[in-house]
């Protein structure tokens, strides 16, 4: 164990015998209660000078990793506990199932690394050395800049560049707007039921209890809304999760008129409003009444979640309490980060990475409503042509659908049902009869979409 470490150079002989000692007590290679050679003894047997020795079990002592008593020797202290052997990969991954269709991930595979290395050289040749330091809270200016006529230009935001925050994800998007109406007094927020489940979690973490509330043809029921007493409501007007309905503008106009009769917030997650396929996208709900729309986004969808790169833009009346609370979570995002996307935004690269996969996703879903089609007779597909994912019907005679899935899941394939989503707040006549679906396919190619919709007709 502690060979290399008397082969070191000189001047790093002692640090290096120290490092080695200490790893092989951490490791549990030497384990509390074992005696170590005198110092005179290892020397000897490590061609180094005793007083390194000596040295370095002083230090080793004084740090508690070992301990000595006059005449009674040198021993491995209790106090350390052997760490365990590797570090742990808490990442959600795929199940390794013979076909996987449960929503919300892009193609990884699309990510453009090659244009990303290009704007990260060209970052690190141009960026100043005061721009690595402690950024604005909101995000560098650059970024905020070009992101506002991104946003403005793509998806009809009004977007200051002075109310634009860069964040991690509409994840961190939704935690602090949830601790910045906690500290305002609101103790309650309405979600969509069905929908996202990352938003109780978030909420809930910050004190805030959420409402389910159900959902209509047109979106957010503005009946049950009112009658609730919330003054903040989560929604995803764009392409709703999951069942992919879009707003209506009725019930858009309904929306904003309820949040200014209880001068209260709409959060808009536009968690994949580029890509409609049918038509060009519906612009963002924040575009009708910034001050009462609160507007969140990221790559997630378009590039990669891993990046953890997105943005919110909050009204006037938010936007202080918004910043410090960045502030005081984590001092700014990333600023080489925010300066490699920047000049990714800038060239026009993320604009080809949007149609790029506007393109590919929408020939995938054309593959698996086709292959629904086929093995499926009956089913229908609902939901506007947009987004990652699809709710597909089947027909009674594939229910009910408990066996349905349990036997989809003996086959292999993982699939989630719409059911999955909902928050227990109300009954479904059609829960158990006819199969529902929630369908993802963006990171799946034409063929595996085609082959997985095949082996799950076959194991039904």
């Amino acid at each position: 164990m502690l060979l290399p470490a008397a082969s070191a150079p000189a001047r790093a002989r002692g640090r290096a015998l120290q490092a080695a000692l200490r790893d092989a007590v951490r490791a549990g290679r030497l384990t509390p209660g074992t005696r170590l050679p005198s110092s005179r003894n290892l020397a000897t047997d490590l061609g180094v000078s005793r007083g390194l020795v000596t040295e370095a079990y002083e230090q080793l002592t004084a740090e508690g990793y070992l301990r000595s008593g006059r005449g009674a020797g040198t021993w491995v202290g209790d106090a350390v506990r052997a760490a365990r052997p590797g570090a742990r990969d808490l990442a959600p991954r795929s199940p390794g199932d013979s076909a996987d269709f449960v929503p919300g991930t892009p193609d990884l595979s699309l990510f453009p690394r090659a244009a990303w290395a290009a704007a990260q050289r060209g970052v690190l040749a141009e960026l100043p050395h005061e721009s690595l330091g402690y950024p604005d809270p909101r995000g560098l200016p650059r970024l905020r800049t070009a992101l506002a006529e991104l946003l403005s230009r793509r998806r009809g935001v009004v977007a200051d560049p002075e109310r634009i925050m860069v964040v991690s994800g509409v994840a961190q998007a939704t935690a602090l707007l949830a601790s910045v109406l906690r500290a305002r007094g609101m103790r309650t927020a309405a979600v969509e039921d069905p929908g996202s489940p990352q938003h109780d979690a978030l909420y809930a973490a910050a004190g805030v209890r959420t409402v389910p509330l159900p959902l209509d043809d047109e979106g957010l029921a503005v009946g049950p809304l009112r009658a609730s007493g919330v003054r903040s409501v989560v929604t995803t007007p764009a392409h709703q999760f999951p069942t992919g309905i879009a707003y209506s503008a009725r019930r858009r106009a309904e929306l904003l008129d309820w949040a200014r009769s209880v001068d209260g917030l709409v959060v808009e997650d536009d968690y994949d409003g580029d890509f409609r396929y049918d038509r060009a996208p519906v612009g963002a709900l924040q575009g009708l009444d910034p001050e009462r729309v609160a507007y969140t986004g990221s790559v997630s969808k378009s590039l990669a979640p891993g990046l953890r790169l997105g943005w919110l833009l909050v009204p006037e009346w938010l936007a202080e309490d918004a910043v410090h609370r960045k502030r005081t979570t984590d001092l700014g995002h990333p600023a080489l980060d925010q300066a490699v996307f920047a000049r990714f935004v800038e060239r026009g690269d993320y604009d080809r990475q949007l149609r790029l996969c506007q393109r590919a996703y929408r020939e995938r879903r054309d593959a698996l409503v086709a292959a629904l089609g086929e093995h499926f007779p009956g089913s229908r597909v609902s939901g506007i042509a947009a987004g990652l994912h699809a709710i597909a019907a089947l027909p009674e005679r594939y229910g009910p659908e408990d066996r349905f899935l349990a036997r989809a899941g003996e086959a292999g394939v993982a699939v989630r049902s719409l059911a999955e989503y909902g928050h227990g707040a109300g009954g479904d006549e059609a829960a158990g009869k006819e199969v529902r679906l929630v369908l993802g396919y963006a990171h799946l190619t034409p063929g595996r979409i085609r082959a997985g919709v095949e082996l799950l007709a076959r194991s039904v």
